[in-house]
């Protein structure tokens, strides 16, 4: 792996992670075409280059946190969920981290059900919500859901977005949501993943790291901005087909 390559997954990370279809499916796809091997070091990168979204959220986020103490806690409410079965499911996780026929299946399925669930629910018709009326119970469900995301392929935003239509939220409310949940959420898992690792790496894998993150950081805030706007006037039924696409795809011509 080199600097080209920490580069490539950096955009690809920036890109996916706060969309609905499972930044680390596709950093593991994107491997897979690059032809890098599953090393321990590799697995290492697709989880720590997260790191640099939780700058990209900030950056977007950080006057709706800014001494709002209550929104704080019900993010923490919603981390509970993952920070537990999360941290009981580490091993598990590292071990199916670098399938891509998991991801490729994680990616199909969770389209499908995307596209079904935009198609049965319907919003509640209840004003303005915002993510501060969100209630502690409804935090916590979202976590709840999020946790599916340990799966590889089903996407850490997709499960909270998913799950949050079914309870009936807004479709803005849920992103922004899901933004905020990643401050936590990401960081555990970075910093898990660094303090099992991180002291056997080199230099040059230190800068891969850092070089990815920093882009992946860029990348992410762009995205962000651009999922907001065109969730304003959309459903997440594209996200849901794009989803099959690329599972089948990567099925049929790479598998």
């Amino acid at each position: 792996m080199d600097i080209f390559h920490a580069i490539i997954l950096g955009i690809v990370e920036g890109i996916t992670e706060f969309l609905p279809i499972s930044s680390t499916g596709h950093l593991i796809l994107t491997s897979k075409l690059l032809g890098l091997q599953t090393t321990g070091f590799l697995k290492t990168f697709e989880i720590a280059i997260q790191g640099g979204a939780i700058i990209s959220v900030l950056a977007l986020t950080i006057k709706t946190l800014w001494g709002n103490i209550t929104l704080c806690k019900k993010i923490l409410v919603a981390f509970i969920p993952t920070a537990v079965i999360g941290l009981l499911a580490y091993d598990y996780v590292k071990l199916f981290l670098g399938n891509p026929r998991i991801v490729a299946w994680a990616l199909i399925i969770g389209g499908i059900i995307m596209i079904l669930v935009e198609y049965l629910v319907k919003e509640k018709n209840t004003g303005e919500q915002s993510v501060e009326t969100i209630s502690y119970k409804q935090a916590f469900m979202l976590g709840l859901f999020q946790t599916i995301a340990l799966i590889p392929g089903v996407s850490r935003s997709g499960a909270t977005i998913i799950g949050g239509r079914i309870i009936r939220m807004e479709r803005k409310t849920l992103v922004l949501f899901s933004f905020l949940l990643a401050i936590p959420t990401l960081g555990a898992a970075t910093g898990l993943d660094l303090l099992k690792t991180g002291f056997s790496f080199t230099p040059h894998e230190w800068t891969l790291l850092l070089v990815g993150g920093a882009i992946s950081a860029i990348v992410a805030y762009f995205a962000m901005r651009w999922l907001l706007k065109f969730i304003s006037n959309h459903t997440f039924i594209p996200f849901g087909i794009y989803r099959i696409i690329v599972g089948i795809l990567f099925l049929v011509f790479i598998l």
